[in-house]
């Protein structure tokens, strides 16, 4: 046995001094070492509501008394809605419900209060947004208690034989888009977007820090190509197979999982044309960024976390601190998942989408300028 074939405690020592130094000088791992348990902290102990509150909800008022006032306060005091306007008739609340600028209307009619006292049994609307159940539901279930504490509190006196032993009016609930509450209308059109950004931003993400390593960056160097020539020439082929991949989740989604399809198949693909695009400029600038593929990766990493978490995918977005829902305002994924669920699930058009259309297009710009600018001309 010869003394290079014994453990050494100094050789072993001076390996793991080797791995701390150049993990000290990797400062993305370094990022990656502190920054993920604290991002996945701040988000699951924080951001992360599977029952959200003050919910976005509109009113149509055309019975405006104490009783009904008196109901709209005993929503409130629920702590599930939030009444953030008044709306002068049933198309203007489908428009508000399409669009996402609320998650409720809830309708009175007229004559709501007179039907009452004459013990007629009248009924109110409400309408929900249920394309996500989870965000809808519990807001939902807390309806039948909100009637019973309005009947405590105004048929009393004169009024208490109205309490008998049925409730003297109903709430009629329509859960709009998804009446049966199914997930997979929900997550599977999300599941698209969360499959394009990983594919996306990894494959694009280890272009140029893959040349790098195996020395044909200095091709590209040589060439006479300005970086917006060399970042454009690297995308187009990834946008084939962004497509490639919608397809086959559309299919899937459609002959699967039954998920219906409202909306125009054409606006699918333009829509999921300018996320492939988002996606891919932050992962040529990641790979401008990178010294290595193993930092493209953790890069990547560090991005998907908060795509997936704060984007309204798996958890409801209006259940989220105003923090995270502005954190998650940033990325094209919370963007995506309104415009790829509106359009399967409600059939909007353009004018609907338009909204979630534009953050997507100024994203894909402002980060391609980032990655023209960080583009390396030089190998140093």
């Amino acid at each position: 046995m010869t003394r290079d074939s014994v453990f050494s405690a100094a050789r072993w020592w001076s390996i793991v001094r080797k791995e701390f130094l150049q993990l000290r000088r990797d400062r993305v791992t370094f990022a990656m070492i502190v920054g993920i348990p604290i991002i996945q902290m701040a988000l699951f102990g924080y951001a992360i509501n599977t029952d959200p509150k003050h919910l976005d909800t509109a009113v149509i008022n055309a019975d405006n008394t104490d009783i009904t006032r008196s109901f709209i306060w005993a929503m409130k005091n629920s702590g599930y809605f939030k009444f953030v306007g008044e709306l002068p008739n049933e198309a203007a609340a489908r428009e508000a419900i399409a669009r996402g600028e609320v998650l409720f209307v809830l309708n009175i009619p007229a004559g709501f209060t007179g039907q009452l006292l004459r013990n007629e049994k009248p009924s109110l609307l409400l309408e929900a947004d249920a394309t996500d159940p989870t965000a809808a539901g519990n807001a939902l279930y807390a309806i039948n208690g909100i009637v019973q504490s309005v009947m405590l509190k105004e048929l009393t006196g004169p009024l208490a034989p109205l309490a008998g032993s049925s409730a003297p009016f109903t709430v009629n609930l329509h859960r709009l888009y998804n009446p049966d509450g199914i997930t997979q209308y929900n997550v599977v059109p999300g599941l698209m977007g969360v499959v394009l950004t990983l594919t996306m931003v990894m494959m694009t993400g280890l272009a140029i820090t893959r040349e790098r390593e195996r020395g044909t960056m200095e091709n590209l160097l040589a060439m006479p190509a300005t970086p917006i020539e060399v970042m454009t020439g690297k995308l187009i082929p990834y946008i084939g197979i962004g497509l490639i991949q919608s397809t086959i989740i559309l299919l899937a989604a459609r002959f699967v999982f039954h998920v219906p399809f409202f909306g125009n198949i054409g606006a699918v693909y333009l829509v999921a044309l300018l996320f492939v695009a988002a996606n891919l400029t932050v992962g040529i600038t990641m790979s401008s960024i990178a010294q290595n593929q193993l930092q493209a990766v953790q890069l990547t990493v560090f991005y998907f976390l908060p795509n997936i978490l704060v984007s309204g995918f798996m958890f409801p977005f209006q259940g989220m601190p105003k923090w995270a829902q502005f954190l998650g305002n940033l990325l094209p994924l919370t963007y995506f998942n309104r415009l790829i669920r509106g359009i399967l699930l409600k059939g909007n058009g353009w004018d609907n989408s338009w909204p979630s259309v534009w953050p997507l297009i100024v994203f894909t710009l402002v980060v391609m300028t980032v990655a023209v600018k960080t583009y390396r001309r030089t190998l140093d």
